[in-house]
């Protein structure tokens, strides 16, 4: 069972782990960001002029209310397929992405998923779901702490990897589900303990997600919600979803930190507690385990190169002394670690 301590406010960005001890200082920078339609109609005097030369306004407003309700439906059909060719994106992607983003050692860090761990305080009785639980990393990190986690995931060969993780190791109070995380396929309340990590920057309506997140997590469960964050400068932000897009087009758009607390504010979960590290790799192992658009790698590397000097992603980035191109361009992403109970 984890001991049950208090969580500091802010903890320190580390280097190649999220560990505090482990940390060297990134001395060159740190990163800044903290109708109803309704149908009007009037009637006339009676007269003879307007009754003979002015119709009725009703027949065209009934028109009108039909055309309203045609473009209701192409709008929602619209909308079903911008979700259905996104979905394709995303499986498309991590499909790709399984086993290299599945090994990568930033995503894999023992301290990184330990802070997880501590911010939602598992007990043995506990019951978890991870959504879009990808290669089933946080799943087999808590599971010893458990009664019974389960993963779900909308990509077949990310569970495969998942599945396969759980062999490796041994565990057995594990259980994957293939689906989408938008309408999660569980009855309310049937989990004590819901999290999901590096996910909320790939969903279209991300407070959709969090909705639903709520609603299968039992009074006084834990919700935690793990994601790299954007500046609250809004210039800087948009740069970085513009890269992340690039990279990976399954990406939606990464929230600041303060959208992302006020998904527990609007639920009625208040202020969650919060934590921070840094995920930070070098720009090479990055574009290993992406799967951009031919050509657009340049200019990933292209944004990151300039970020050094104009701070343009609000993100540190840096060239060792020394080093020439994008080779050994080193980068460190933001992460918060958010958590709260359900009232």
């Amino acid at each position: 069972m984890v001991p049950r301590r208090a969580l500091p406010k802010t903890l320190p960005r580390s280097t190649g782990s999220a560990s505090a001890a482990s940390s060297r200082s990134f001395a060159w920078g740190r990163c800044r960001t903290r109708s109803r339609h309704k149908i009007w109609s009037s009637s006339c005097a009676r007269s003879p002029r307007n009754s003979v030369h002015k119709p009725s306004p009703a027949p065209r407003a009934r028109a009108a209310a039909g055309k309203t309700r045609s473009r209701v439906r192409v709008l929602h059909r619209s909308k079903q397929m911008t979700d259905a060719a996104h979905q394709d994106l995303i499986r498309d992607q991590f499909t790709r992405q399984a086993t290299p983003f599945s090994t990568a050692a930033p995503i894999a860090n023992e301290a990184a998923l330990k802070l997880i761990i501590d911010a939602a305080r598992p007990g043995p009785d506990d019951r978890l779901l991870d959504l879009a639980c990808g290669g089933g990393i946080v799943v087999c990190a808590f599971a010893p702490y458990l009664r019974h986690a389960t993963g779900i995931d909308a990509t077949p060969a990310m569970l495969e990897r998942a599945r396969a993780l759980a062999a490796e190791k041994g565990i057995t109070n594990i259980s994957w589900q293939e689906g989408e995380v938008e309408h999660l396929p569980y009855p309310d309340s049937a989990f004590t303990i819901v999290v999901t990590r590096f996910a909320m920057h790939h969903f279209l309506d991300p407070a959709a997600v969090f909705r639903e997140m709520v609603r299968v997590c039992a009074p006084g469960g834990r919700i935690v919600v793990v994601d790299t964050y954007v500046s609250e400068d809004p210039a800087k932000a948009a740069a970085f979803n513009r890269l992340e897009r690039l990279r990976d087009p399954s990406h939606a758009r990464s929230l600041a930190l303060a959208e992302l607390k006020a998904l527990y504010r609007t639920a009625g979960l208040g202020e969650p507690r919060t934590s921070f590290y840094e995920l930070r790799d070098t720009v090479t192992n990055l574009l290993a385990r992406s799967f951009p658009n031919p050509g657009d790698d340049k200019k990933i590397i292209a944004m990151f190169e300039t970020a050094i000097t104009d701070d343009s992603l609000g993100i540190p980035v840096q060239r060792p002394a020394g080093s020439k191109g994008g080779d050994t361009l080193e980068y460190a992403y933001p992460v918060a670690i958010l958590a709260a109970r359900r009232r």
